[in-house]
């Protein structure tokens, strides 16, 4: 039987993102709303009712709105890419490569929350460490993160490329977030298994879609033994069986003289790197991805074929 999606925000640069990456596919069948229609509250809630998967690409609030329209309705189940329901007890992370026994959790749940493309990075590189014993109680995680204007919406998007818009954007990088209290920065400590929530700066580039996520370590003040060797091959351990998420291997990354936050770009995947020296004080864990695939789009496909194969 085809299966029914209903992408709730479709014009949205995300949902967009799910339409294209899925646009030569004849096994689902897309329920949708004409752009003209958006706001008819009646013909999205028959949409939402009528869906075997709504995949939510909305705001906060809209999401909660939704989720509310479909409450009583067993047969219909979500995948919400706000961030909305990330630390949610009763919704399942949709990180599939997190752990060993999450593809499963994701593949019976009826309620999927979709990662932010920032704690993607952030917890692939810090959940394998917690997990391990070598990141300790109390350890004070600083994740650095760059993204593609496009991780910004539409608005953003205008911002950066219309020159006559009215709040045209000219930096070519610029940090935000100042206060430190990001959206993302609970999402990150939950499923990071942190004990007190990361310093997180993040900043855009002027470049429209990909993404490096840094954290930075001191070996001196994790676990007894910890190495450049240990950590990367606590990473390879973490993450052997799977083939979305690749531990670059170590004599590959000493070679390396940059990182293209762009590599990635178009692509569902992600790499993750351990830099340093050996026998230094030092190593600096690096994750790569778009910000628009594994962080975002490319994430919820992958979460909704794993929910059509239960």
């Amino acid at each position: 039987m085809t299966a029914k999606i209903f992408i709730d925000g479709e014009h949205g640069t995300t949902g967009l993102q799910i339409r294209s990456r899925t646009a030569d596919r004849r096994d689902v069948e897309w329920l949708s709303i004409p752009e003209a229609e958006r706001r008819n509250a009646a013909m999205r809630e028959d949409m939402l009712n009528s869906a075997d998967i709504a995949i939510l690409c909305l705001p906060d609030d809209a999401s909660k709105e939704a989720v509310s329209m479909v409450a009583g309705n067993n047969n219909v189940r979500i995948i919400d890419t706000s961030t909305a329901f990330r630390i949610a007890p009763d919704w399942a992370y949709g990180f599939a490569e997190m752990d060993k026994d999450q593809a499963d959790k994701i593949r019976s749940a009826r309620c999927v929350a979709n990662p932010g493309c920032y704690p993607t990075g952030a917890v692939s590189l810090i959940r394998p460490l917690r997990a391990a014993g070598i990141l300790p109680d109390g350890y004070p995680v600083t994740v650095n993160a760059v993204s593609g204007y496009t991780g910004g919406g539409k608005q953003m998007i205008a911002q950066m490329e219309d020159v006559n818009h009215p709040e045209h954007m000219t930096a070519n990088n610029f940090l935000y977030g100042l206060n430190l209290k990001h959206k993302h920065m609970p999402e990150m400590k939950i499923h990071g298994l942190l004990d007190r929530a990361p310093l997180f700066s993040p900043s855009v580039g002027r470049f429209p879609q990909g993404m490096i996520v840094q954290v930075p370590l001191h070996l001196e003040n994790l676990n007894e033994g910890a190495s450049l060797e240990s950590i990367h091959a606590a990473l390879v351990a973490h993450y052997a069986g799977q083939n979305i998420v690749t531990v670059v291997p170590l004599e590959d990354s000493a070679k390396l003289g940059r990182v293209d936050a762009e590599e990635l770009v178009g692509k569902d995947t992600m790499k993750l790197f351990v830099f340093g020296s050996t026998g230094g004080a030092h190593v600096n864990l690096v994750a790569l991805l778009d910000n628009l695939g594994k962080g975002a789009s490319g994430a919820a496909v992958q979460n909704m074929d794993l929910m059509l194969s239960a």
